[in-house]
């Protein structure tokens, strides 16, 4: 299998997707361990990783995902603030646990989730 960090990248073109990317539920460090509450950090930087759901809005509806981040601090978005995801990848995955049951999906990474400006503003 190949190294999925040197692999073939599936940025998304963001206009393209979405109209809208709303913060549906405030950052939160993405957990290594939940009983230690001790927070992931990035094989490559070294740097902690954060989650933060955003609602997607399209022109055919709606979807809710997780959005990974990496920085020393919480991201400063708010539940309900607009973003723009900058450099939105898409990562796919599957893996087998202990019952051999075979689970998969996509997971999403940003480099930054950027506050949009109010047109008005």
């Amino acid at each position: 299998m190949a190294d999925r960090r040197k692999g073939l990248r599936l940025v998304l073109d963001v206009p393209k997707i979405a109209y809208a990317f709303e913060v549906s539920a405030n950052p939160e460090p993405k957990l290594r361990d939940l009983k230690t509450r001790e927070q992931k950090v990035d094989r490559d930087s070294g740097l902690p990783m954060w989650s933060t759901e955003l609602t997607v809005k399209t022109t055919n509806g709606a979807q809710v995902i997780l959005v990974t981040t990496l920085g020393h601090t919480v991201p400063s978005v708010s539940l309900g603030e607009m973003v723009e995801p900058v450099d939105l990848e898409a990562l796919p995955w599957t893996n087998t646990d202990a019952n051999g049951q075979v689970r998969s999906g996509v997971a999403f990474k940003a480099t930054e989730l950027r506050a949009m400006v109010p047109a008005n503003a």
